[in-house]
């Protein structure tokens, strides 16, 4: 399947860390030809674990598909450099703190002058503008401040701290919002002609996703909302998400109860609601006889939505995965690799993860020379000039 939707597209990437990596990883997964744009050093994942042969897999899983140039932009012409490059482009993404590329004259407002047609996309923590704009935002911080930390722990029974962040659901989610926008600002372009700046705050990802507890927050309930919980089962747990009135009917009859089905504790959804922990309890007992494999079998013979709990190296081990073709292997020049290919799947073209992982800077020549037409001669001036750096030393 060789139909690329975002072939022809020019992205250049100036993001770092997560969010914005996620981002256009995802557009590089659709055929855009995303050049990363990254400083001397590199991008601070490279440096992070799991690292193979000096190579960081979280860094090829946000980056594969990407090509890779190295600029000192606090060299004299270094952002000339760029802006020429934001002449050939389609979309610019970024993800640095409110004003700094203002302060390098990289913003929006400068680079539309230059080329009307750009789509230029800023991540933040909290937006453009506004008291907060200014602060430094990692997704750990904008779980705390977003109110997802607390409503987490008042799920939860017995604790007073709240939950340990290793998953960084803000990240991932601003970049999904940011894929999302840059491909509606590149379709309003193909009606007006004209490109636009997007202002995505990852707070207001995060708010948007609480759903029910953003409007309990403005209208609060005098109980806690029920929450899906594990059902131990002799061997482990099993989460059972009976959800509309069928499945609970389904999961009466399927673990030998059909008369929980007239009971008055549990015969409606508000009968079950305020007998919940009874209810729970007796899940547990019927699944503490059989293995959470006997439970799940079981259940989904009657048709009743469960799952085991797996960890992710059981889950990526599942055959279904790979008969979706739910993941790549990519080589990153330290060995193959499984990266996840986006969620979703289009009858008539591609969207995978690409298998070249780029070093740092390897693009520098062959981004100059095809893009902008510079000279071999020009190329190596800009290497004297120290604007241009590689992974093998090359200033």
């Amino acid at each position: 399947m060789n139909n690329e939707i975002l072939g022809g597209v020019r992205v250049l990437d100036f993001t770092t860390i997560v969010s914005g990596p996620y981002c256009t990883r995802l557009l590089a997964d659709l055929g855009a030809e995303v050049i990363k744009i990254e400083p001397p050093e590199g991008d601070f994942i490279r440096t992070q674990p799991p690292m193979r042969s000096g190579k960081s897999a979280y860094f090829a899983h946000l980056n594969c598909g990407k090509k890779s140039i190295a600029i000192d932009l606090r060299q004299a012409g270094a952002c000339e450099l760029v802006r020429e490059l934001a002449t050939k482009s389609d979309v610019l993404v970024e993800n640095s703190r409110p004003g700094v590329m203002a302060r390098l004259g990289l913003d929006y407002a400068t680079l539309a002058k230059l080329n009307q047609r750009l789509v230029y996309c800023s991540i933040s923590g909290f937006g453009q503008s506004g008291p907060w704009a200014t602060r430094s935002a990692y997704a750990p911080m904008l779980h705390a401040a977003s109110g997802f930390d607390l409503v987490n722990l008042s799920y939860q029974d017995g604790l007073e701290r709240p939950l340990n962040t290793g998953i960084y659901v803000g990240d991932v989610l601003g970049g999904t919002y940011a894929f999302g926008a840059i491909q509606t600002a590149l379709l309003a372009r193909e009606r007006s002609g004209r490109g636009d700046s997007i202002d995505l705050a990852m707070m207001d990802g995060v708010l948007g996703m609480l759903v029910y507890e953003f409007q309990e927050a403005q209208f609060p309930q005098k109980k806690r909302a029920n929450t899906f919980q594990p059902t131990r089962a002799k061997d482990g747990f099993i989460m059972i998400a009976a959800v509309k009135p069928n499945n609970f009917d389904a999961l009466a009859r399927t673990v030998g109860h059909p008369e929980w089905m007239a009971d008055p504790r549990f015969a409606d959804a508000k009968g079950r609601a305020a007998n919940w922990p009874t209810f729970m309890a007796m899940l547990d007992e019927w699944a503490s006889t059989r293995t959470a494999a006997e439970c799940e079998a079981t259940l989904n013979e009657g048709g009743v939505p469960c799952s085991r709990y797996f960890t992710v190296r059981e889950a990526l081990a599942q055959p279904h995965l790979e008969q979706r073709g739910s993941f790549s292997v990519i080589d990153d020049g330290a060995g193959p690799l499984k990266v996840p290919n986006p969620a979703f799947k289009f009858g008539n073209a591609a969207a995978e993860a690409r298998g070249y992982v780029p070093a740092l800077g390897a693009d520098n020549v062959e981004v100059l020379s095809k893009v902008l037409g510079y000279s071999a001669d020009r190329i190596a001036a800009l290497y004297e000039k120290r604007i241009l750096h590689d992974a093998g030393g090359q200033v």
